[in-house]
């Protein structure tokens, strides 16, 4: 599950890591879940993978791993998952396994913002796509088929940076 604010890019992150699963050789679904939010409003994005055809079109009840996009979603949700993937520069979880780069301040270098938010989809994918044990290149070719040349580019960089600088957070 991907849990981000609208305008972050949680749901081009969960397509992004479906094509990356399904270069993979995997079975893969992106279902995202929002009404008619507005910038700044919470998203849920739910990605099932598999090695078998994936039957259930549903939301995710129980996820194995959820990707916080901002740690200010952690005051309104309570995140419960075997591994917590979060864009944060000193994580403050306790449960499970969690992994953290700071997508943020990739974005941010990288220019890639947008009405003042930094926009931190594929850095957030390269992070997960690590944790998931995808090569960066499944990543990659997903990335250059969905964005333009140009934001091809700058966003494979963030994506990358992020796949590089991922870290286990231990107390």
């Amino acid at each position: 599950m991907i849990l981000s604010f609208g305008g972050q890019g949680g749901v081009t992150a969960a397509r992004l890591l479906s094509i990356a699963a399904l270069n993979e050789g995997k079975y893969a679904q992106a279902i995202p879940q929002f009404g008619a939010e507005r910038r700044g409003a919470l998203v849920r994005s739910f990605i099932r993978i598999s090695d078998r055809p994936i039957r259930r079109h549903s939301s995710v009840k129980n996820p194995e791993v959820i990707a916080v996009f901002s740690e200010k979603i952690l005051k309104i949700v309570d995140v419960k998952a075997n591994t917590v993937v979060i864009n944060s520069k000193q994580p403050k979880l306790e449960n499970g396994r969690v992994y953290y780069v700071d997508a943020s301040s990739i974005a941010l270098e990288l220019n890639l913002i947008s009405a003042g938010w930094p926009i931190v989809n594929t850095a957030m994918a390269g992070a997960m796509a690590k944790v998931f044990g995808f090569s960066f290149e499944s990543l990659k070719d997903a990335i250059e088929q969905t964005f333009s040349s140009k934001l091809a580019e700058l966003n494979v960089q963030a994506a990358k940076k992020a796949y590089e600088e991922v870290k286990e957070w231990s107390a």
